[in-house]
């Protein structure tokens, strides 16, 4: 089993200043897998109960002389402290800018390797990334979990596959702070938020207490998959009774979700994506969130990244 590249300078740029910090808000500890192709970093696929989140990347946005092989069709995954990660790469980078002197010189090599740690008598896997300064090396070591095996990273396959079913209606955010500062609000007001998306182009989300019932409209947003135009009738009526008519009518979908899962899924605009469209799976399933990123200086949708989140949902009758 033996992994090996260069991160270039605009795969440092991508993990250490935006994707990094958002996966570090997902949660402390991830699965990082890699393929002959991808580098993904995958948040609670085996957890049906928290925020899944999916980034991946094409090897090529991320570093150059890429060298992977196993005995499991040329697939590695362990689990890596996020945190551990993010601080090895911006040290690392650090001491690049400060002795590197030309791009030859101060690449950063990122390999898999097994060390004897201090006081211990069995070698344990390392994420080692080492910087070639102008007259010394520096290595860091960031501690991971034994690689999984071929039958954990054949689960960890399926759930992935699984969990790249589009919801057949998306509605497009563009002004992903809009929302956050009203979830913000919502978070000291109740713990559960209802979501509902209709194939007109609206997102609605309320929060209800015994005491106060608050919510946030977004209405004729772009729609990409299934989507209706709206009854002329419906169109001066506030908006919660038009909600409740399209769903009625079978023209949009409503879940329940954790305030709290809700918010944490917009930490990933810490990764700069350029806009968000929301959709419900079919049957109610899960909530999705996908990130869009485009090309620098274009509005052409970068395809070597990608970015999604899966908000589980909640059983009214339970809560």
């Amino acid at each position: 089993m033996k992994f090996k590249a260069y991160l270039t300078e605009n795969g440092v740029n991508l993990l250490e200043k935006r994707f990094l910090p958002a996966l570090d808000k997902m949660g402390k500890i991830c699965h990082l897998y890699l393929t002959r192709d991808h580098t993904m970093f995958l948040h609670n696929l085996l957890n049906g109960d928290e925020v899944q989140s999916i980034a991946q990347f094409r090897k090529e946005a991320l570093f150059d002389d890429y060298r992977i092989s196993s005995q499991n069709e040329n697939r590695i995954a362990f689990t890596v402290d996020i945190s551990l990660l993010h601080r090895a790469i911006r040290s690392s980078v650090s001491i690049c800018t400060e002795f590197g002197s030309g791009p030859t010189q101060n690449r950063l090599q990122i390999k898999l390797v097994k060390k004897l740690p201090p006081n211990c008598t069995q070698p344990m896997p390392f994420l080692t990334f080492e910087t070639k300064g102008y007259k010394s090396a520096v290595i860091q070591d960031v501690p991971i979990s034994k690689p999984l095996s071929r039958d954990q990273v054949l689960e960890l396959q399926t759930a992935l596959d699984m969990a790249q079913d589009l919801p057949q209606t998306l509605v497009q955010v563009q002004d992903l702070n809009q929302l956050q500062n009203f979830v913000d609000r919502l978070k000291h007001v109740g713990d559960l938020l209802d979501v509902s998306i209709s194939k007109y182009g609206d997102l609605y989300v309320q929060i209800s207490t015994t005491l106060i019932t608050l919510g946030a409209e977004f209405r004729k947003l772009l729609v990409i998959g299934e989507q209706s135009d709206e009854p002329a009738e419906d169109r001066n009526l506030s908006a919660q009774t038009r909600s409740v008519r399209a769903i009625s009518r079978g023209d949009a979908q409503s879940v329940q979700v954790n305030v709290k899962h809700f918010a944490k899924s917009l930490h990933c605009h810490l990764a700069k994506p350029d806009c968000a469209f929301y959709g419900i799976a079919p049957q109610g399933a899960c909530l999705t969130v996908i990130f869009q990123f485009f090309i620098a200086g274009s509005r052409q949708t970068d395809k070597s990244i990608s970015l999604h989140c899966r908000l589980p949902v909640l059983d009214p009758g339970s809560s």
